[in-house]
C-alpha cells in the first residue's frame, strides 16, 4: 500500500475508534508524524487528501482540525465527481433519482411541519402564470429540495442534492422542447404537495415517481429518436446540454 494510503488510513483510524471527535484539533505535526511512525511529507500528503474530501480542515496559523463531519459536507465529494458526468450517464442518473426521490418524498409526508408545508405550498404560488422555462426549473430544483430536507433523513437530502445538477439540464431540455411539459410539471407539482399535506405517504411516493419516471422516459425516447436520425459517422447528440 502506498505511504500517503497507510498514513490516511492511520489517521481515519484515530476517528474511528473515537480518539479524535468532530471539532479537535490534531496533534502538532512532528508529534503525530512520530506517534504514527510516519515521515512528515507522507502526514502532510494525507492531511491534504482529508482535506479535499471534507473530513480535515487545515486553518491557517492555527492547525488542522477535524471538521464537524456531517453528512452535507462529505457528501460534497461526490457532488464533485458528478459534475464531471457526461451527457450520456444523464439516464444514469435520472434512475437513481427514481429510486431516492420517491421514498424522500413519502418521508416527508410523515415528517414534514405544517410550517414547511405551508412554505412548500408558498414556493408553487410563487410561479406566474406561464413562467419561463428557466424560471420554472429553478422553482422546481427549490421544490424538491424542500421535500428533500422534509424528508428528516439529512444523507438522503445530500445525496439528491447532488443529483440535481445534471438531471436540472434534462428537465431544461425537455421543457424547452415537449408540448405541454411545464403545464404538466406544475400539475404535478400540486399533486406532491397536496399528498404531502393530507400526510399521505403512498399517495406522495406514487406521485414522486410519475414525476421523475415522466422525465426519463421522455428523455430515453428522445435519445433513441436522435441515434435513430443521424449517419453512423455523426458525432453523438449533446443530451441535455
Amino acid at each position: 500500500m502506498p505511504v500517503t494510503d497507510v498514513a490516511i488510513d492511520k489517521i481515519k483510524d484515530m476517528i474511528i475508534s473515537g480518539e479524535l471527535a468532530p471539532g479537535d484539533r490534531l496533534p502538532k505535526e512532528a508529534e503525530l508524524a512520530q506517534r504514527l511512525g510516519l515521515s512528515r511529507s507522507s502526514l502532510r500528503e494525507a492531511v491534504k487528501a482529508l482535506c479535499l474530501i471534507r473530513v480535515l480542515d487545515v486553518r491557517q496559523g492555527d492547525g488542522t482540525y477535524v471538521t464537524s463531519l456531517e453528512p452535507n459536507l462529505l457528501l460534497d465529494a461526490m457532488t464533485f465527481v458528478v459534475d464531471f458526468h457526461r451527457d450520456d450517464t444523464v439516464l444514469d442518473f435520472l434512475a437513481v433519482r427514481r429510486i431516492l426521490e420517491p421514498a424522500a418524498t413519502a418521508l416527508a409526508a410523515l415528517h414534514m411541519s405544517e410550517d414547511d408545508i405551508t412554505e412548500l405550498g408558498a414556493l408553487l404560488d410563487e410561479l406566474a402564470d406561464a413562467p419561463t422555462v428557466e424560471a420554472l426549473v429553478a422553482n422546481d430544483l427549490q421544490f424538491h429540495r424542500k421535500i428533500a430536507d422534509g424528508s428528516g433523513n439529512p444523507v438522503l437530502c445530500s445525496l439528491l442534492d447532488s443529483l440535481s445538477g445534471p438531471t436540472a439540464r434534462a428537465r431544461i431540455w425537455r421543457g424547452l422542447t415537449q408540448e405541454g411539459a411545464v403545464a404538466r410539471t406544475r400539475e404535478q407539482h400540486t399533486a406532491i404537495y397536496e399528498a404531502i399535506a393530507a400526510h399521505e405517504p403512498e399517495l406522495a411516493r406514487s406521485w414522486a415517481t410519475v414525476h421523475v419516471a415522466g422525465v426519463e422516459q421522455w428523455l430515453r425516447s428522445t435519445l433513441t429518436q436522435t441515434d435513430e436520425a443521424e449517419p453512423p459517422d455523426a458525432e453523438p447528440a449533446a443530451a441535455a446540454s
